[in-house]
């Protein structure tokens, strides 16, 4: 009898654990879409990554919603990369540039992807630089789908982008760069 309610307290508990983290999930995708992504603007044509970046730091709190300093500074800079952005803290937050590799069939597709996985695990989201109008544009990696694909946001001006199929685009596009960053213990 002992072994039969421990059993059932276990899978109760377990159910209980897996739905209150599926809650989370899904209030953290909301919370980042709803509070960061409606309520950004990419100010200048050209100033996509520290958009990209602004966001993030959005999304902790660590600026206010008007915050727009590194987009300003920026401005319509062509020769930027995310090497910019290369080992810079930022407000607590520290970003990394990953993945700067030729874009040709030698590229480490499934790496790539396994560490998008690995960070949106731990619950970051991700830079990633995505073909655009004969260009690149950065989007916000924010989530990972059922079937296992990715969805990313950026923004437009005040138009907000979403795309459902960045593993898509990614092989396509034969790799990609990414930026992922790490915040403070407590963040």
């Amino acid at each position: 009898m002992k072994k039969v309610l421990f059993s059932l307290v276990v899978v109760i508990f377990t159910s209980f654990v897996s739905h209150a983290e599926a809650q989370t999930q899904k209030k953290d995708e909301f919370e980042f879409f709803d509070t960061v992504i409606n309520n950004h603007n990419q100010l200048f044509q050209m100033s996509c990554i520290p958009s990209a970046v602004e966001m993030v730091l959005k999304y902790y709190k660590v600026v206010d919603f008007n915050f727009y300093d590194l987009q300003n500074e920026w401005q319509n800079k062509t020769d930027g990369s995310f090497r910019d952005f290369d080992n810079k803290e930022l407000y607590g937050i520290i970003f990394s540039q990953k993945f700067v590799l030729p874009r040709d069939a030698t590229f480490p597709m499934d790496s790539l992807f396994q560490t998008i996985e690995n960070e949106l695990r731990s619950g970051r989201k991700v830079i990633i630089s995505l073909p655009a109008d004969g260009g690149w544009h950065m989007f916000v990696v924010c989530k990972q789908t059922p079937d296992g694909d990715f969805v990313s946001y950026s923004k437009l001006g005040s138009h907000t982008l979403i795309l459902r199929n960045t593993k898509e685009i990614v092989k396509k596009s034969n790799g990609t760069e990414i930026m992922t960053y790490r915040t403070p213990p407590g963040m």
